[in-house]
């Protein structure tokens, strides 16, 4: 194998279905992103994070019933954590059945299966499902909030401040479109089996249908979620996911106007984004990217590899622009252990960075012994490495 040098010489990779030769991109033809009739909202890539559209993303705003997205998710992440089942008998407490607002109509000291809970939730937006859930997984609705922030600090929402698992009304209780669009991924990412209950159209119980208030189901079926909201203070607010030939866009619109402004603002961002962006795998978690020369090791050279997936959104048609450059580190010695960083991954697009990861061992590596060390310091000391 040659060896690969760092800073004295890069290997320039073309990547991404056979790229041209062309030393220069062509311009992309990407028009201005609508504007909408909004307070807030943000389009990202679901699988890069890559944001496509934002205006007032950061701007710290109520979320109404785009609060439970959070109590969803907690849900998921009991159940997968094996602290809840899905089959478990919830019983209806006081407080759950008196809960005020939009409601999927359960009845205090009714027992109820908690992933019919789980659906009136997601798709009737049923405040008492809200609250009977939260009992259930931490006792009570307060110590159910403290999760749901400690759950918002991991996921990195750093301007969330959850207050109940409603998102009726209280003082302290906001979010920003930003932090949204990250928790929306989140559920998509990290539960992809339960995701399937956002794209459903409705839920029957106790006989009574209750529609999903979100209209881009039946209007878009690209479209399958997520999640509804509206009260006074924050406006009608929707988070939608539109899924098209292996890409995902989630869109976050907050404050719009009404039912069907909401609907078509949504609309408007993720129609821009499917039209003129497009995402592209680059390289998969732990592939194997290029080897580095190790000095006094047990073996000559380590493979370098990824830690997570590498993926890229750009403009559409831009693709066969891309340019991937290696640098790895000349001055590796033994021993190393997994996981060191030894080089860098560096993706520009007509001569511009759009991402850089870094490289790292794909195992340990021991020293070679005193008779290695010795061959490979005159290999080095021969060869002006």
């Amino acid at each position: 194998m040659p060896l690969v040098k760092a800073a004295a010489m890069a290997m320039s990779l073309f990547v991404c279905m056979g790229l041209a030769s062309s030393s220069y991109a062509a311009q992309a033809l990407v028009p201005q992103p609508p504007q909408l009739a909004a307070k807030a909202y943000i389009l990202i890539d679901a699988l890069t994070g890559e944001v496509i559209v934002e205006n007032n993303a950061d701007q710290l705003l109520p979320p109404a019933s785009l609060t439970k997205l959070m109590t969803a998710y907690i849900l998921d992440y009991e159940v997968a954590a094996g602290n809840v089942s899905l089959e478990d008998q919830v019983r209806i407490s006081e407080k759950a059945w008196r809960t005020k607002g939009s409601r999927m109509f359960i009845q205090e000291g009714k027992f109820v299966k908690l992933e019919d809970l789980m659906r009136g939730i997601i798709i009737q937006s049923g405040n008492d499902a809200s609250v009977a859930v939260a009992e259930h997984i931490a006792g009570s609705e307060e110590a159910f909030a403290d999760l749901m922030n400690l759950h918002a600090v991991r996921l990195g929402m750093t301007q969330t401040n959850f207050k109940n698992a409603t998102g009726l009304p209280a003082n302290g209780l906001e979010t920003t479109a930003r932090d949204l669009a990250i928790l929306a991924r989140a559920i998509i990412r990290d539960y992809p089996e339960q995701y399937q209950v956002y794209s459903e159209k409705e839920f029957t119980f106790n006989k009574i249908r209750q529609p999903n208030r979100n209209k881009l189901l039946w209007r878009d079926s690209t479209v399958d979620g997520l999640k509804t909201g509206y009260t006074s203070a924050a406006g009608y607010c929707l988070v939608a996911s539109a899924k098209k030939d292996g890409q995902r866009l989630i869109s976050v619109v907050l404050g719009a106007a009404g039912t069907e402004s909401r609907a078509q603002e949504s609309q408007k961002l993720l129609t821009y984004g499917m039209r003129f962006f497009e995402t592209h795998l680059l390289y998969d978690a732990g592939e194997v990217i290029t080897q580095a020369r190790v000095w006094g090791g047990v073996e000559d050279y380590v493979d370098l590899k990824l830690e997570e997936d590498l993926a890229v959104t750009i403009p559409r048609g831009q693709a066969k622009y891309i340019k991937a450059t290696i640098d790895i580190n000349t001055e590796i010695e033994a021993p190393l252990l997994a996981g060191d960083v030894l080089g860098k991954l560096v993706i520009t697009l007509d001569e511009e960075t759009i991402i850089s990861r870094d490289l790292i061992a794909s195992k340990d590596l021991r020293e070679g012994g005193f008779i290695k060390g010795m061959v490979d310091s005159i290999t080095r000391l021969i060869s002006g490495e």
